[in-house]
């Protein structure tokens, strides 16, 4: 060996080597091999002495000196403290001093510490504040094989200093390595590799046994606090009630029967390899039962405490102990009295998936390597068994080696850490597995949602102070954005909280017991809030201590882990000490629910969730699908968006510590992230400006929708076509640019022509106006503001190029187009009302369209309208034209030259032709032609909808009401609302109230009655029609808007007048009509003799005294008075006995008509027509020459029930004919809402005509008539 110098540590030790371990007879080897090369590996196998030797060699061969120190490494903070306090046993010098350790919240170390053990946590923690590790001469990896993230960051991290430390000293070790893999990655050059020194060590043999479990669906087990946990509630394992259909009790089954296999085979120690310490409960509980009192079943997993693990390291009596361990015991600890092992052959391993970013916690098979390491644990004191509880195609089917954590890990916290150390190329960084592109990819995706990174992949101001927390880096931007909420000291209490395991225990045998001590500490909102009751709880409960002990048995009574929630304090004391000394203010206040969950939200944005709309899960970040873990508090009462502290995959995906969230939160939280797209950009006229729909979404999740947003920050170019095609082109602006107006004003001008002419092609393409401004309008504009600014800035001519002109705008001239044939105004009974066209074939509003005020409705004149006006008369006329039969229509040939004289014939007649344009065309054709046509004859129904005149109906205020081209459906609809209207009018016109105040009158003696009245009214003149109106006893003056109206209230109080002025006459017809007694006995089913008698005396007055034309003043109604005298009595006599037979076959008829009844629909259409023509008011309502014709259609009614009884499918065929124009008629009277029409009545009466010609054709009708014929006459009616 060296030479020590006095002052060198091992000066003062007596360094001593147990004969007992293989590593002791290699050492002078070892020592060579460290003193001829930088970087040597010692590949030992189990129980070599390599962890507790390697340090001693060292330290022999002088190093450690000059104040440095050798570092140790080990995986695992159990590892570095047992093997710590070994080499100080066996330097027989007290820990703290020569040996030293330091671990997470916990440094054994001092200035004269020369061998200090340490997590390779810890090793890269210092890599910050010393990046070459200048603290130590010699550094040795231990356990390398496990390949954990540090530790294939330390080696690549190591590889790199070593040419800058050629002083330095790399030692890796491991159980089993695949050691050329690690001498070619540490060799100076590939063909010289570094050197390998393999150390045996197993001593004695060891038999490997195959026992494997019945089923094997364990592997695909789940997590200690799954739904399943259930499942393990105690039972009774005993060998008899052992059942073998449960996943979890197989694995046990199997477990106590190895054990007890091993105790037939011979004394000493087992040792049992599970996954997890759920696993190791359940056994334990199993095992404890099955085997007798005396022997100690001990449970070996990394987070003891430091008496606990003195159990197994320090074996106390000769009792048989059954270690129940996870893979920790596999390498650096040594369980001493080990004779056989019992390996499941699981272990519980995460992985990351880089697609759905979320650990997954499964168990495993292990692989061959970790196997061969487990049985090598035993076999130490003599010949050793292992049993595997798998068989041997299993286990040679399993890869060689564990995959390395750099391979199944977020590589996040190495990025973070190797950008703050300035290295920079991950892709180049020597790691003895380099990482797929895809995981170094994730990882920089993961620091850029965090904003430690920006779109470059440089460190941020963030990234570097998230450097600098030695927690994930998930956790440190929640602390970071805690400082900016004013939140930090909640948040130090949850990320702490966070960084450690639960300190809430949930056994299984108490687990309803734990969540009743538990459920003081719940929040409904957020169970990260939880983390803060139940600190505070502990805090109080220390402060009021009355002893540790005391203490630590409150925490068990109340389900909480002392060791845990110890290590929870430590980990927030070291947080905060942090954070304090980077200057931060921590709040004295409280901080809001808000403040905590935005700075959580800012570390946890990949763990959002969106309650799907189908039952029981959650929509996640990049379309993963979650549950809610079954044991939270929240799991019936989470809101409709939650984020949660992890997303875990066992059986399923679940989200554990969740909380309801506000969506707004995210927008602020993860503004960086979030993916906006716009939908539907348009030009809004109110705003003046391009505006968009905005839709974001953070990893496919939707924020918000349809949002309003200006579009020209967006997306300049395009805004600023849509501001020139949707604002300038079709004038939709309202601005103070004179420009605007000009433009808008002229293509006004020009679209009307179009209008006007139904011509489409007089208006230059929109693709032209737009091309004119595309050239003049600056780039980047899209508002009305910047228009009205930059216009405002222009010269004068700058500004005038803005202008149209009417050149640029119109293809051609519009020849022919003026106000003498397309006019503005048209005038009716001195009522001035509008005229608009609008060409647009479909629309309602194609053709030309009267504004008609509604007093002057009534007294629009149908026929008149017929004519349209001047410009548009020669299309209908060639169209009319068109439609008349060949015969009639080869006289007009050629029809446009017809049309052509036609209108130059009546150009001068057109302001007021007097009649329908058909008896116009009807006129003119025999005037020039001398050929007969018939209004039938022209098939107006295929006229275009725009050569019929369109009505728009305005209120007193020019609001529409009503709009159509039925101008008879429109009276009918809003009739009266005119004639109320017109009446109030006529009631404030002073003349007109004059000329009408005569009331009370019972004989004529006011003068002649005007046959018109002007009324005026805000500059119109609406003309009145004045009336007789009958009150009963008397008449009075009124004046109607509607001609046909007044004509027929005249009417009546013209009877009335004639009725009082020959009240003797009278009075005698009243007792003397004929056979009036016996006419009234067949009435009154419809009503008194009295009403009967009243009808006849009024039809006989009728006819007695009111032919045409009417008396209009006193003179000429006398003479009709004395004329009538002397006809009245006649004429009465007449009416009587008409009236009496058409009673007396009504009244057959009736007796007649119970006979149809088993014919249903004729039945029904019998007793329709009968009421339609007999009814209470026949005789008064029913024109005279009409009422002729009853006996006629009431005898053919009677006809056709006898024929209905020889054939009734006739009747039904004939029916069916005949009931298209029934049902026509009805809906169109109905229409007319009672407003009459003359074509209509004449149609029902041709209805009755036809009906006796169908039914009864023995009977005769005066004119010929058929189904066919109706329906021309009707298709004729509708235009």
């Amino acid at each position: 060996m060296t030479q020590i110098p006095a002052d060198h540590p091992a000066a003062r030790l007596a360094i001593t080597y147990p004969e007992d371990l293989p590593v002791s007879a290699r050492r002078e080897e070892i020592a060579r091999a460290v003193r001829a090369n930088q970087v040597v590996i010692v590949s030992g196998e189990t129980g070599s002495g390599k962890t507790t030797q390697l340090p001693k060699i060292c330290l022999e061969l002088g190093r450690a000196a000059g104040g440095r120190m050798i570092a140790h490494t080990q995986p695992r903070r159990l590892a570095a403290t047992s093997v710590a306090k070994r080499i100080a046993e066996e330097l027989n010098t007290p820990m703290g001093e020569t040996v030293g350790y330091q671990i997470r919240f916990n440094d054994r170390s001092s200035a004269a510490t020369a061998i200090k053990l340490m997590t390779d946590g810890i090793l890269l923690a210092e890599t910050q504040r010393d990046p070459l590790l200048r603290r130590y001469d010699t550094i040795i990896i231990d356990e390398a094989h496990e390949r954990s993230l540090n530790i294939d960051f330390l080696l690549g991290y190591l590889k790199q200093i070593l040419t800058r430390r050629p002083d330095l000293k790399l030692i890796i070790t491991s159980a089993t390595i695949d050691a050329e893999r690690f001498a070619r990655h540490f060799g100076a050059t590939p063909d010289r590799p570094a050197p390998v020194i393999e150390v045996s060590g197993r001593l004695y043999p060891v038999e490997v046994r195959y026992r494997p479990i019945a089923s094997d669906r364990y592997r695909q087990g789940s997590d200690d606090d799954d739904a399943a946990g259930s499942k393990a509630e105690a039972r009774d394992r005993s060998t008899s009630g052992r059942g073998q259909d449960d996943e979890e009790r197989d694995l046990i089954d199997a477990i106590v029967d190895a054990v007890d296999e091993c105790a037939r085979h011979g004394a000493g120690d087992v040792l049992v390899f599970l996954p997890g310490e759920r696993e190791i409960r359940e056994a334990a509980e199993s095992l404890r039962k099955h085997h007798p009192p005396g022997t100690e079943v001990l449970p070996l997993f990394a987070r003891l405490s430091q008496a606990e693990q003195e159990q197994i390291f320090r074996p106390r009596g000769n009792a048989r102990r059954i270690v129940l361990a996870t893979n920790v015991a596999e390498t650096s600890l040594t369980v001493p009295g080990i004779r056989y092992v019992i390996d499941s052959g699981l272990a519980r391993v995460k992985r990351y998936s880089w697609r759905n970013k979320v650990e997954q916690l499964r168990i495993e098979p292990v692989s061959r390597a970790s196997a061969n390491q487990r049985a090598g644990r035993c076999g130490r004191l003599g010949p050793g068994v292992c049993i595997r509880l798998y068989d041997e195609p299993d286990f040679m089917g399993r890869p060689a080696f564990t995959d390395p954590e750099i391979l199944r890990s977020s590589l996040a916290s190495v990025i973070l850490r190797m950008k703050s150390l300035r290295l920079d190329d991950i892709e180049q960084f020597p790691f003895v597995d380099a990482p797929t592109g895809r995981a170094i990819a994730d990882g920089y995706h993961l620091l850029q949602e965090l904003g430690a990174l920006d779109d470059g992949n440089v460190l941020t101001a963030e990234g570097r102070q998230l450097a600098k927390l030695p927690v994930d880096p998930r956790i440190g931007r929640m602390i970071l954005e805690a400082r900016q909420q004013q939140c930090l000291a909640e948040v130090l209490l949850i990320a702490s909280a966070l960084s450690v395991q639960d300190p809430r225990d949930r056994p299984l045998q108490a687990r309803e017991a734990a969540e009743q001590a538990h459920a003081r500490f719940g929040d409904d909102r957020s169970e990260f809030m939880s983390y803060i009751k139940l600190w505070l709880w502990y805090r109080e409960q220390v402060e009021h201590k009355a002893s540790q002990r005391k203490l630590a048995a409150l925490l068990r009574q109340n389900f909480l882990s002392p060791l845990r929630l110890r290590e929870w304090h430590d980990v927030h004391t070291q947080l905060k000490t942090v954070v304090t000394e980077q200057g931060w203010r921590i709040n004295q206040t409280e901080a809001t629910f808000e403040q905590i969950h935005l700075a959580l939200l800012t570390g946890l944005l990949g763990n959002i969730g969106l309650k799907s709309e189908e039952a029981g899960h959650y929509l996640g970040a990049r379309e993963i699908r979650f549950h809610i873990h079954p044991g939270s508090r929240l799991l019936k009462k989470a809101g409709r968006w939650i984020v949660a502290a992890e997303l875990v995959e066992t059986t399923r995906l679940y989200a554990r510590c969740i909380a309801k969230i506000d969506p707004t939160w995210l927008e602020k939280a993860g503004a960086h992230l979030l993916r906006r797209n716009w939908s539907d950009p348009r030009w809004e006229k109110k705003s003046g400006q391009v505006v968009a729909n905005e839709r974001a979404t953070l990893y496919g999740l939707p924020i918000y929708t349809g949002r309003r947003v200006q579009y020209g920050r967006i997306d300049p170019a395009h805004a600023r076509e849509i501001f020139i095609r949707q604002a300038l082109v079709t004038g939709e602006i309202e601005t103070k640019a004179a420009f605007v107006g000009y433009n808008r004003k002229l293509v006004a001008q020009i679209e009307k022509l179009e209008h006007q002419s139904r011509r489409p092609d007089i208006l230059v393409d929109d693709e032209l106006i737009f091309a004119f401004y595309e050239r003049q309008i600056p780039a980047g504009m899209s508002q009305t503001v910047e228009l009205e600014k930059w216009v405002k800035g222009l010269p004068a001519e700058e500004a005038a190029r803005l202008r149209l002109t009417r050149d640029e705008l119109m293809r051609h001239e519009a020849a022919g187009i003026t106000t003498d044939v397309f006019p503005k105004k048209v005038e009716w009974h001195g009522v001035t009302m509008a005229l608009d066209y609008h060409f647009e074939p479909g629309s309602p509003k194609d053709g030309v369209t009267l504004s008609v005020p509604l007093a002057a409705l009534n007294q629009l004149d149908a026929a008149r309208c017929e004519w349209l006006v001047p410009g548009m008369l020669k299309e209908k006329v060639q169209l009319l034209v068109k439609s008349l039969p060949q015969k009639l229509r080869r006289h007009c040939v050629p029809v446009p030259d017809y049309a052509a004289a036609f209108y130059e014939r009546w150009f001068e007649r057109l302001g007021n032709p007097g009649r329908s344009l058909t008896d116009g065309l009807i006129e003119d054709i025999w005037a020039t032609l001398r050929i007969r046509v018939q209004p039938a004859d022209f098939k107006t129904e295929m006229l275009p909808p725009h050569l019929s005149m369109n009505f728009r109906i305005l209120d007193e205020h020019g609001r529409m009401l009503a709009a159509g081209r039925n101008l008879a459906q429109l009276k009918a609809e809003h009739g009266k609302q005119a004639q109320s209207q017109f009446q109030q009018m006529a009631a404030r016109d002073h003349e007109v109230a004059q000329a009408l105040a005569h009331e009370n009158l019972t004989t004529w003696t006011f003068g002649e009655l005007p046959e018109l009245l002007e009324i005026k009214r805000k500059g119109q003149s609406f003309i009145g029609y004045p009336a007789l109106v009958d009150r009963d006893t008397h008449c009075d003056l009124d004046v109607f808007d509607d001609p046909h109206e007044a004509r027929r209230r005249h009417h009546a109080g013209l009877l009335r007048l004639f009725r009082i002025g020959l009240r003797d006459q009278v009075k005698f017809l009243e007792k003397n009509l004929h056979e009036l007694t016996r006419s009234g006995m067949m009435y009154m089913p419809l009503g008194s003799q009295e009403e009967l008698r009243d009808q006849m005396v009024d039809c006989a007055l009728d006819r007695a005294c009111l032919a045409e034309p009417w008396p209009s003043d006193a003179a000429a109604f006398e003479q009709r008075r004395e004329e009538g005298r002397s006809r009245l009595g006649l004429l009465a006599q007449e009416v009587a006995r008409l009236v009496n037979l058409i009673l007396t076959e009504w009244t057959a008829l009736q007796r007649k008509l119970p006979q149809a009844k088993s014919h249903a629909a004729a039945h029904a259409d019998l007793q329709k027509q009968i009421g339609a023509l007999v009814h209470r008011r026949f005789v008064r309502e029913t024109p005279y020459e009409q009422l002729a014709h009853f006996p006629r259609y009431l005898k053919a009614a009677g006809i056709r029930i006898d024929k209905l009884r020889a054939d009734s499918a006739r009747d039904a065929r004939l029916q069916a004919d005949m009931a298209p124009l029934l049902t026509l008629l009805q809906r169109e009277v109905a229409a007319r809402k009672g407003e009459p029409d003359e074509r209509l009545e004449t149609f029902r009466w041709m209805l009755e005509e036809l009906r006796v010609s169908l039914f009864a054709q023995e009977l005769r009708t005066p004119m010929p008539v058929s189904v066919k014929r109706l329906q021309k006459t009707w298709e004729t009616m509708q235009r």
